[in-house]
């Protein structure tokens, strides 16, 4: 059964796209499943971080090829929309990648903030390998995790990326040795540090990242920053984490 398995590890959520049979590439149901879970665990204020992950042995095969057969616009906006919810979560999010990343999931993986490899991670864009032009915005986060050249590697030369070649590359922040398990103890406990600050502040700093990552000038993220900052320091956890540092 095609699903997405959610685990709470205390304030941590594993998010798990479940399509086994079809190495958990996305239907248009099971994508609204994954914007659908995606959007509640965002509501939840005992959920400070995500980590999304595939049933092993694969991350995410892409769109399950069986729904293009007759593809319209509709449709690949509502296979999008899983992977685009991530993209827009205002929580931190890891992408545990045990398994290969193709096409759509290359964009799963791409949509997380960070990403842990497995040692069979394999990240693969595909699309023209298919005959088919790249979605859901893969070209322009591609670009920015690896930059022009290594992105245009892999859309227009077909170059696949291991775990060892994702690190080198910048795409995967570290790769973990071990089976599917360790990965996601270790992709849980990294996500844990989301918890070191307020949950809300962690969302603004989130939010502050991407604003800042289009402006051309350090003044203008100067700018930026200091109201947030001054906004920061007038709540009442500021003022609690000041006097323990203090008493410390």
């Amino acid at each position: 059964m095609a699903e997405i398995l959610v685990q709470r590890i205390d304030r941590v959520a594993v998010v798990t796209v479940h399509n086994p049979e079809r190495r958990n590439a996305l239907t248009p149901e099971l994508s609204a499943e994954l914007a659908t879970a995606v959007g509640e665990l965002e509501r939840d204020s005992g959920v400070h971080a995500l980590v999304v992950t595939g049933t092993p042995p694969a991350f995410c095969a892409g769109a399950d090829l069986r729904a293009l057969q007759e593809v319209r616009e509709d449709d690949l906006r509502a296979i999008y929309s899983g992977f685009l919810a991530v993209v827009r979560c205002a929580l931190p999010t890891v992408a545990a990648v045990g398994g290969a990343a193709v096409g759509a999931g290359l964009n799963l993986a791409l949509a997380a903030d960070v990403r842990i490899a497995g040692p069979q991670a394999r990240f693969d864009a595909r699309f023209l390998r298919l005959g088919t032009h790249p979605g859901g915005g893969m070209t322009w986060m591609l670009q920015r995790a690896v930059g022009a050249q290594r992105a245009a590697a892999m859309t227009l030369f077909s170059e696949v990326l291991d775990a060892d070649a994702a690190l080198a590359a910048g795409l995967a922040h570290r790769v973990v040795p071990g089976d599917h398990d360790a990965l996601i103890e270790q992709a849980v406990g990294f996500a844990a540090g989301a918890d070191l600050a307020p949950r809300s502040l962690a969302m603004t700093t989130k939010d502050t990242l991407r604003i800042t990552e289009r402006l051309d000038q350090h003044a203008a993220a100067v700018e930026v920053e200091i109201e947030r900052q001054l906004a920061s320091m007038g709540t009442a956890e500021f003022a609690e984490r000041v006097a323990q540092a203090r008493q410390r």
